[in-house]
């Protein structure tokens, strides 16, 4: 074992898969690339076979690769850039769509359920009051980009019937539906970010299997209106290995 694997003390699984990922993630290895096959691997890391195959299989949760049977394990690229509630409501406004380039939504699900605690607190409501959730998954050609849920008071569904219909929502998206409704406008928002290793209920909410252990980025965002109520609380889990990035001018 090299000295520089022998000082990472992660996991050997999670150290082959952390290899190839940033090999991935920089351009080193491009899409078409093929990765050693699992046997060359673990010789070349001193790891087991099912070891090796095990970091495979994480890459390819994560919608790096794709096993090509007879063929190998190919690269297919880096992840799209994950977007936040906030990029995804300027988006809507200049194209009438949440989508980021090669994204489609699926499993658009509404109903009025109790508050969380953590949304009871964004929300400014107490803890087990009704609560508009509406969720859906956003993927590419690679799998599951994130999974959002928009969380809204629940005043709102007498003013916009549509919220509580388990389709996506046309015409705008809620806090459209909601301006129009009520005349109740958004003027600011509030953006976090966060990284937790993947619990339980994320994995499951990002179809992955139970046994993986991966970080994933937390984006939450706080929509409010003239008066300073909250309209909607949006909750982004990013599936692993999808990265965030941001572009801003800078002046001379």
């Amino acid at each position: 074992m090299t000295g520089q694997h022998r000082a990472d003390n992660r996991p050997p699984y999670m150290r082959i898969a952390e290899h190839f990922r940033g090999r991935i993630n920089s351009g080193s290895l491009r899409p078409g690339d093929l990765l050693p096959s699992i046997k060359k691997l673990a010789a070349e890391f001193e790891v087991s076979t099912a070891t090796a195959d095990r970091a495979m299989r994480i890459l390819r949760e994560e919608g790096l690769v794709q096993g090509i049977p007879g063929v190998g394990t190919e690269v297919v690229g880096p992840p799209v850039p994950l977007s936040s509630g906030s990029e995804r409501h300027d988006r809507s406004g200049r194209t009438q769509s949440t989508w980021g380039a090669g994204e489609q939504s699926s499993g658009h699900s509404a109903a009025m359920v109790p508050a969380p605690s953590e949304v009871a607190a964004a929300l400014n409501i107490a803890r087990d009051a009704e609560v508009i959730r509406r969720t859906r998954v956003y993927r590419d050609a690679r799998g599951i980009v994130a999974h959002s849920t928009s969380w809204i008071p629940a005043k709102f569904a007498e003013a916009v019937p549509e919220l509580l219909q388990s389709a996506r929502l046309k015409n705008g998206l809620s806090l459209d539906q909601i301006a129009r409704a009520t005349g109740r406008i958004t003027v600011r928002r509030v953006d976090e970010e966060s990284a937790r290793i993947a619990t339980a209920s994320d994995l499951d909410l990002l179809e992955l299997d139970p046994q993986t252990v991966a970080a994933i980025l937390v984006l939450t965002s706080r929509f409010y209106d003239a008066d300073g109520n909250v309209l909607e609380f949006g909750v982004d889990l990013g599936a692993p290995g999808r990265t965030r990035m941001i572009t801003s001018e800078v002046g001379a």
